[in-house]
């Protein structure tokens, strides 16, 4: 237990009494944010007030005084892998959804705004995007929205953990149907290797890893930006997921992950949605190129015509995404 204590939120799993009744020793462990605290076998209990009936309940601290709870029907799987905890959840208000060490990565009722919105940006913008690479992306959301453009003739996904990739396909199969399209290779490999020594390869990158530490800390390094800048052709376009401005913790990382690519690359933008179960629920993407603005080269009238079918995703919501709140343009400025 003492070696997830690392970054970031809190996970707590009280199965004696309920997550507002933690002992002190588990209190004192959270001075910042992020440590998954595993206090029990599966998630937090509550006790119903009216009877005796028994709940159970997930719950993830965003920082040491807000945590998302969300009433759990039972776990249907958890397994250790090489790299990390995989857990998946049945809830009655958000469905399946799946946890990483702790983390909160996706549920079936919200992950479409995830894998819309990293997805669909740049394939609004690229004139030609034909080869692909996703890094991470394990669920496979990102790759169900990709081969839904038949001019893509090659997806590359570098996904570190086999385990993830073997878990959501059973659990979640509307998710990871992508996977079984012809055009898709998965290297079960560390993204940072495998794009280095790549060059002028993709027309795409997407990063949709997870957060900046454990498997997923390599991600978010100087030298990362920079074998994703190689890799790319000439009018290649990164998309990765930027955190979130909301709680203190994480706007550090976002100043941080900004100012690196923002050494790197020509064109570094920013856009947002909102995910509920992610935290504050105000979530960015980082757009960079080596040229092409996301929303001065934006072809609406081009991707209209592809009939792609999306729930959250559209092209006038593409101009508006890059609007973004005074308080994270500056806090963005601050490190440009």
């Amino acid at each position: 237990m003492k070696n997830q204590q690392e970054e970031r939120g809190r996970r707590i799993f009280n199965g004696d009494l309920c997550a507002q009744r933690m002992s002190k020793s588990v209190k004192n462990q959270q001075e910042e944010r992020g440590r998954p605290i595993f206090n029990g076998d599966l998630c937090a209990q509550r006790m119903s007030n009216i009877g005796e009936k028994m709940e159970l309940w997930f719950s993830e601290m965003h920082t040491p005084h807000v945590k998302l709870s969300i009433q759990v029907s039972r776990q249907l799987t958890h397994v250790q892998s090489k790299f990390q905890r995989v857990e998946v959840f049945e809830s009655p208000e958000f469905g399946r959804f799946l946890v990483l060490d702790g983390f909160m990565m996706l549920s079936e009722k919200d992950e479409f705004i995830y894998h819309e919105m990293i997805t669909h940006v740049p394939m609004a913008v690229h004139p030609r995007a034909e080869n692909i690479l996703v890094i991470g992306a394990g669920d496979g959301g990102a790759v169900r929205e990709l081969a839904k453009y038949e001019q893509i003739k090659k997806i590359d996904v570098a996904e570190i953990d086999a385990e993830v990739v073997r878990v959501c396909k059973e659990f979640f199969t509307t998710t990871a149907c992508g996977f079984d399209d012809p055009r898709v290779e998965i290297f079960y490999e560390d993204g940072l290797r495998f794009v280095r020594g790549r060059e002028n390869v993709y027309d795409v990158i997407i990063v949709d890893s997870t957060d900046p530490f454990g498997p997923g800390e390599g991600l978010f390094s100087m030298e990362f930006y920079g074998n994703c800048f190689r890799a790319l052709k000439s009018d290649g376009i990164l998309i990765n997921q930027h955190e979130s401005p909301f709680y203190e913790k994480d706007a550090q990382i976002v100043r941080r992950v900004h100012k690196r690519i923002v050494q790197s690359f020509e064109t570094s933008r920013v856009y947002q949605a909102h995910i509920p179960t992610y935290p504050s629920g105000h979530w960015l993407f980082g757009f960079a190129s080596k040229g092409l603005h996301p929303v001065r080269d934006l072809n609406a009238e081009k991707w209209n015509a592809l009939g792609v079918a999306t729930k959250y995703y559209n092209t006038n919501l593409h101009r508006g995404a890059f609007c973004l709140p005074t308080y994270v343009q500056g806090m963005l400025s601050a490190v440009e």
